[in-house]
């Protein structure tokens, strides 16, 4: 909780400073904290009258007309050009030039009115406390536009990062797809040749599966009890298609945590259509499929057993039609490094185990 206060504050300060919103709010706290700073320097106080605050004023515009042009002339077109000793000379000159303005102003408009006990060294101490005031005001505010555009690049890149993530597992959830659909289709062919009534159900079952992938699977979350009501289904058109095959979903679909608990959609399916693909036995042995689903302390495991076909070799180089590589991708991208993904491959069993944050 501690944490997620402290990134909501770190938000509201980056979105202050760079959001146009804020522009007119950042600009009258600026203006408001240097005039404080002006106001308790000396200099304005070493003249009569109503002439100490033309003189107060008089500096605060120029040094203030300083900072500007350091903002919005030298440093976007200086100094964000790369060209670093242009724009310290440039700097360096419109200090110079700044500061001999008030120098100047001082000793031919406000000289008669200077209090008379002062000392003319003040002259030199009043110019070295203007030096003292321009310089961290100015290098504070190429800080702060330095900031502003790391901020404002860093978004942008995250922008296009985001989207090149997003048009990546489009791009690999749209394989997955039309790959399952085809080994469905492919299954009804088969039956139609040898029992044309299991072959209508599964058209049934398959029209059911349509509408999943159209209106649920489109979205970036889907529940997780839907993805396994899906395996479900999936593993009963197996069953009724394949003769001596058997299949267990061990999750607790009743379960609060399950029913609201949201995952990528798809997430399991190229591993079961896997697992079901490899345990066909030819020779009429007793085949199955061994799901395990749980959510525990905000990780989902996941874990899917098939038997194997003592005639068939399964290496975890062309596991799949996608293969281990493109499953591994989505992964990568969906979680990064938070994620396990630990195939075993034994004589008698393939064994998937994943873990992914909930």
């Amino acid at each position: 909780m501690k944490y997620g206060t402290q990134k909501f504050k770190d938000t509201i300060v980056m979105d202050f400073l760079v959001e146009d919103r804020y522009r007119f709010w950042r600009h009258c706290i600026f203006l408001i904290f240097f005039f404080v700073l002006v106001y308790n320097a000396r200099f304005w106080h070493w003249y009569s009258g109503v002439y100490q605050y033309y003189v107060l004023l008089f500096v605060y515009t120029v040094l203030i007309g300083m900072i500007y042009i350091n903002i919005y002339v030298l440093v976007p077109r200086f100094f964000f050009k790369t060209k670093y000793i242009t724009y310290l000379l440039l700097l360096v000159l419109m200090g110079v030039a700044g500061l001999n303005m008030i120098g100047y102003s001082f000793k031919f408009f406000f000289e008669d009115f200077r209090v008379e006990n002062i000392k003319k060294e003040g002259d030199r101490g009043s110019i070295y406390e203007g030096i003292l005031m321009c310089i961290p005001i100015i290098l504070t505010t190429t800080t702060v536009k330095l900031l502003q555009k790391w901020i404002h690049d860093t978004k942008r890149i995250t922008e296009l990062n985001n989207l090149t993530l997003q048009m990546e597992l489009n791009e690999l959830r749209n394989q997955i797809n039309p790959h399952f659909l085809f080994n469905m289709l492919n299954n009804v062919k088969a039956l139609t040749r040898t029992d044309p009534e299991k072959a209508s159900v599964v058209i049934v079952k398959l029209s059911e599966f349509l509408r999943y992938q159209l209106y649920e699977n489109g979205e970036e979350k889907t529940l997780l009890v839907s993805e396994i009501d899906f395996l479900s289904n999936f593993l009963n058109l197996e069953k009724i298609r394949r003769d001596h095959f058997y299949f267990d979903i061990n999750a607790d679909t009743d379960s609060r945590v399950v029913k609201s608990t949201f995952i990528a959609p798809n997430l399991f399916t190229t591993f079961v259509e896997n697992a079901v693909k490899h345990s066909v036995d030819i020779s009429s042995t007793e085949s199955y499929v061994k799901i395990d689903i749980r959510v525990e302390n905000k990780t989902l495991h996941f874990t899917c057993t098939n038997s194997v076909n003592p005639n068939l070799t399964i290496s975890n180089a062309n596991y799949g039609g996608l293969g281990l590589a493109n499953i591994k991708r989505r992964l990568e991208l969906l979680y990064g490094n938070a994620f396990e993904l630990d195939i075993i491959s034994g004589e008698k069993e393939y064994t998937v185990n994943l873990k992914t944050p909930v």
